[in-house]
């Protein structure tokens, strides 16, 4: 069997736990061949990010069409893009059809609290690089800050598909809030739902919440997952199922490690199946 080619342009994690560390891993469980722009080097661990140097927005794009010159991509996803005229070169690579089956995820900052994009991200995002996704997947947090709207007043279910409504009016094609992270919000003390909202369309995708701080990195996988679904032909519902259920089982395997003092990764290979 051949493997489907799938892209992630994102940021690097020393740590190994989320960003191109954690999409590589992620495509490979899927058995899709990943490959690679990366638009930021962090120097980070499990607990927290210490320096970052961002990726000159030229390099990117020259990585960017390295890869899709020589491979059949089939699906591209975004993470941490650092800078808003990154974002802005992304949209312009998108706006060529060079990223087919765009999953944006609006990396802003990061859950230790570090930002993770210069002033402006919001505003890059919002007007060049959402248009161009076939789905878009914010964290509550960081569709809040998109959408200009205090994380405090989401308690709802109604309020997330509020946040996503809003958001789809900036040009996506879908929009999946993740309320994983937020544990703090009568929302998700025992749930961790994510709701995929489109044109007419709602779907809540609801777990169990796990109680472990081996939690890096979820947010990068899910859209990681979705990326490669997208890429092996399934619908987007499907794919965004499959990655929730990916997710799952592997904040499961990982729940009990001690691979550093803070948040770890998790299990991403299916080592403790």
């Amino acid at each position: 069997m051949e493997p489907i080619v799938a892209l992630t342009i994102a940021g690097s994690d020393s740590g190994g736990g989320a960003g191109i560390q954690a999409d590589l891993r992620t495509f490979a469980a899927f058995e899709v061949h990943g490959t690679c722009a990366i638009t930021a080097v962090t120097a980070q661990n499990t607990l927290g990010v210490s320096d970052v140097l961002a990726v000159d927005p030229g390099l990117v794009e020259a990585q960017v069409r390295a890869v899709v010159e020589d491979f059949a991509v089939t699906a591209v996803k975004t993470g941490m893009l650092a800078r808003p005229a990154t974002v802005e070169r992304v949209a312009e690579l998108a706006r060529e059809g060079l990223l087919p089956h765009l999953v944006v995820d609006p990396v802003l900052v990061s859950s230790t609290g570090h930002a993770l994009m210069d002033a402006g991200g919001a505003r890059a995002y919002r007007e060049s690089l959402l248009p161009y996704a076939t789905v878009a997947t914010p964290n509550l947090r960081e569709a809040c800050v998109l959408s200009g709207v205090d994380v405090r007043d989401v308690t709802t279910y109604d309020d997330m598909v509020a946040l996503a409504t809003t958001l789809l009016a900036f040009g996506p094609t879908y929009v999946l809030v993740k309320g994983g992270h937020f544990a703090e919000s009568t929302l998700t003390e025992r749930r961790a739902p994510d709701i995929l909202v489109g044109a007419g369309d709602v779907v809540v995708y609801d777990a169990e919440r796990v109680s472990t701080s081996n939690d890096h990195g979820t947010g990068c996988s899910l859209s990681a997952a979705i990326c490669a679904g997208l890429g092996l032909g399934r619908s987007l519902q499907d794919a965004t199922r499959d990655a929730k259920s990916f997710v799952l089982a592997a904040l499961l395997g990982g729940a009990s490690w001690r691979l550093g003092a803070g948040h770890g990764p998790i299990d991403h290979l299916g080592w403790n199946k």
